[in-house]
């Protein structure tokens, strides 16, 4: 072991030592470049140019000069030394246009960066008009000019190119070769230009042009510059105006400020397009190829956007007070960063969707339920915090927990914490029973010691101090073992509690009893338990689906407090239903219908999402054959007329519905299938019948009909025949009879009440009896 820690330090003091000299190699070779780049710029700032009769003696042949400018083409790190020599040899004064537009058009990678500087400070000290040619040449990369079409196949292109002449320019300037740092305020005057935020490409390539200047021109920013004093030294001595700073500064805040706005603008439409996305999911199932391209076109520029702008390299640091120090990292971070998959996404609750169902206005009329004590059931669950103690509930699991790790740091004491399958509660029953027999037992053994000390205070001190001590430990044994068989009474009252409660389970058949087991099995609240609980509600017996729905409200509720229990037992359903589809077997039908209706059950609750259950159903409706067809029927009768009601899922339930009587139509089902397919689907989607029209009838007629169809009965009949005596009987004499006759619309236990109104009546109408019998 020692040999081993020895061995794993020496590793460590080795690693250490070699990042040290990294580091101060590092150090070194950053000192090497800034003297290097201090003496260029010393030279490029005083040129000794030779006199133009040096430069006659030297090789001005065409052919020669040709054959060099094209190696400017290809300037890079290998070929430096051999294309400087060459350079020296030859007397470019004629040709130094074909040099710039060479050096313009090489293709530069990063590493040949250093070595274009060295190129370009040779050719100015030994040509005067080869600076302002080249700054000219090198800017039109920049601006082109309206005339070149930017086609998309050469974007990249340029945009590679733009990096490389931008690190070309900045080392340039650092090097003397370019003394007007002006032309840099126009560079990023053209970058951060808002107009150029209209075309997501160009905003693409500007923020990285921008992000690659910030971290080689810090200066510019007034950006404290990393590295020793000579490195600071060299960038001070460059002299860059404060009010130069302040232009850039105000040029790179401007363009963020624009570029979060767009950024924003984007992420909401983003936003939008999956909102009406999800719509259009819901209502068909799929997306077409248009919807799905120009979402995935839209996604990418956000992406892309969002991934430049809060990129590490984006290292400008500003502040709305101008006081620099706070990162444009930080500031663009306060943006949501990625889509929120909240529910609002894939909800579908307008009402211009609605009304454009096929023409169904109805889906707007109709209630989602049938009568307000179905809703009842269905949407007013009990609240448990009401009901139950929070930490019973295990919202303030966590809290209890952190507080007991913290407080509690022992081997012993943290592998006892360990086991989670006791409830919080239960552990505090635990600890308040250990402590009460640790009272106890404290309280009894004092009283003995106290007596066993009074009588023996004559003996052997030394003894008394021994037995003291085995008196101890047998306190501890006693202690412990009463501590443990509490909490073992304690797990098995638990046990057999929740062992009852289970097998109540399947009594209860009403809303109450269901919602007061809900409520009890909380006081028996853990990990475990709630297991068993899931497994016995998995478990439901096969023939008694009048079960279902009210384990489906125990769910619901306990869904609010204990996420675990839905998510366990969705899927363990959704396994099973997976396993009897592919199964195959004409066998188990009451498992299957048992098993899709729970799922139903639970989609009326909000529990099971609509997606699972289309999913179970379209894959019924693939393979409509057999047991199939009775599993997709008992779906559409549990849930089936609550989604098609649902504004959300309405659309795309009315489609499965018309795909199940295509299926319908086109198969050759046997009778009772066919009825098992149209009795789901008007049960659904009940067919439309025309309102009744009811007959207008004048006033006097609705009352006579009144009297005598409703008012009638034995203790009114005195007063029903005043009324009709009353009546204007020369109007009223034919529609009088004519009710008469119509003695099926009333009850039949009114017949012998219209016989004594009529011999009433024939005391002052005698040709209306006769009438009534003759009829």
């Amino acid at each position: 072991m020692d040999n081993q820690e020895d061995e794993s330090r020496a590793g460590g003091d080795h690693h250490g030592k070699q990042d040290d000299e990294e580091a101060v190699a590092r150090l070194e070779e950053i000192k090497k470049s800034i003297e290097g780049k201090v003496a260029l710029r010393q030279t490029n700032l005083n040129p000794e140019r030779p006199d133009s009769g040096f430069l006659r003696t030297l090789d001005s042949s065409i052919k020669r000069n040709t054959a060099v400018i094209k190696k400017l083409k290809q300037i890079n790190e290998e070929l430096k030394e051999g294309l400087m020599e060459e350079l020296r040899s030859v007397n470019l004064s004629k040709f130094v246009s074909e040099a710039v537009s060479a050096i313009c058009d090489a293709k530069l990678k990063s590493s040949d960066i250093q070595a274009a500087v060295q190129i370009c400070s040779l050719l100015h000290q030994r040509y005067k008009d080869f600076s302002p040619s080249l700054i000219q040449g090198l800017l039109k990369v920049f601006f082109p000019g309206k005339s070149g079409d930017d086609l998309d196949a050469d974007r990249n292109l340029k945009a590679m190119k733009k990096r490389s002449t931008l690190k070309l320019l900045l080392e340039l300037y650092f090097v003397g070769v370019i003394e007007d740092n002006g032309i840099f305020i126009n560079i990023i005057k053209d970058l951060t230009s808002t107009e150029h935020l209209k075309d997501r490409d160009a905003t693409q390539t500007n923020l990285t042009l921008l992000a690659s200047f910030a971290r080689q021109g810090r200066v510019f920013l007034g950006l404290p510059v990393s590295g020793q004093e000579i490195q600071e030294e060299f960038f001070k001595g460059l002299g860059i105006t404060a009010d130069q700073k302040k232009t850039f500064r105000k040029a790179f805040n401007l363009y963020y400020d624009a570029v979060t706005e767009l950024l924003q603008s984007e992420h909401a439409s983003l936003r939008q397009m999956e909102h009406e996305n999800a719509k259009i999911l819901n209502a068909k199932g799929e997306l077409s190829e248009e919807n799905a391209s120009s979402y995935e076109k839209l996604r990418k520029s956000y992406d892309h956007l969002y991934r430049n702008v809060s990129s590490g390299e984006f290292e400008i640091t500003y502040s709305k007070d101008n006081m620099f120090g706070i990162s444009i990292v930080s500031e663009v971070q306060k943006l949501p960063p990625v889509m929120p998959e909240d529910s609002h996404t894939t909800r579908v609750t307008t009402g211009d969707d609605a009304s454009s169902t096929s023409g169904k206005e109805s889906s707007n009329l109709e209630a989602i339920w049938d009568d307000d004590d179905t809703r009842a059931f269905y949407e007013c669950l009990p609240d448990l915090r009401a009901f139950v103690p929070a930490v019973l509930l295990g919202e303030s699991e966590s809290k209890a927990s952190e507080q007991t790790s913290k407080a509690q740091e022992q081997p012993t004491e943290s592998s006892s914490e360990a086991d989670q399958s006791t409830p919080v509660a239960q552990d505090a029953v635990d600890i308040s029973a250990d402590s009460g027999t640790l009272q106890e037992g404290k309280s009894v053994e004092k009283g003995k010691d106290k007596e066993e000390k009074d009588k023996e205070k004559t003996k052997d001190p030394d003894k008394e101090k021994g037995k003291e001590k085995e008196k101890e430990k047998e306190k501890e044994k006693d202690t412990d073992k009463k501590g443990e068989n509490e909490k073992e009474k304690l797990k098995g009252s638990e046990g057999t509690n929740l062992d009852a409660l289970l097998q109540r389970l399947p009594g209860c058949v009403s809303r109450d009893l269901i919602d007061q087991l809900t409520v009890e099995f909380c006081y028996l609240n853990s990990k475990s338990n709630r297991k068993r609980l899931v497994r016995a509600l998995f478990n439901v017996p096969r023939t008694s689906l009048e079960l279902l729905p009210y384990y489906s409200r125990m769910v619901a509720t306990l869904s609010t407090c204990m996420k675990d229990v839905p998510s366990m037992l969705l899927q363990m359903l959704e396994e099973e239903f997976n396993f009897l589809i592919n199964k195959k077997d004409q066998m188990n039908i009451e498992t299957k219908i048992r098993n899709i209706r729970f799922i139903g059950e639970l989609c009326k609750f909000k529990i099971s999402s609509p997606g699972l259950v289309f999913s179970c159903l379209k894959t019924c409706l693939d393979d409509f054959t057999h047991h199939n067809i009775d599993v997709a029927c008992n779906l559409l009768e549990t849930c089936g007329r609550f989604l098609y009601r649902s504004p959300e899922t309405t659309i795309r339930m009315a489609n499965m519905l018309e795909i199940l009587m295509r299926l319908k139509n086109v198969k050759n089902l046997d009778p009772r299938h066919s009825t098992l397919v149209e009795n789901a689907y008007y049960l659904c989607k009940p067919p439309e019948r025309s309102a009744r029209v009811s007959k207008v009838r004048p006033p006097l007629h609705q009352y006579i009909r009144k009297l005598l169809f409703t008012d009638l009965d034995k203790s009114s009949i005195e007063h029903v025949l005043r009324q009709l005596r009353k009546l204007p009987w020369i109007e009223c004499e034919s529609y009088l009879l004519k009710c008469f006759m119509k003695v099926h619309k009333g009850k039949y236990g009114q017949i012998h009440l219209i016989a004594s109104l009529t011999a009433g009546l024939s005391r002052y109408h005698d040709e209306f009896a006769v009438a009534v019998v003759d009829e």
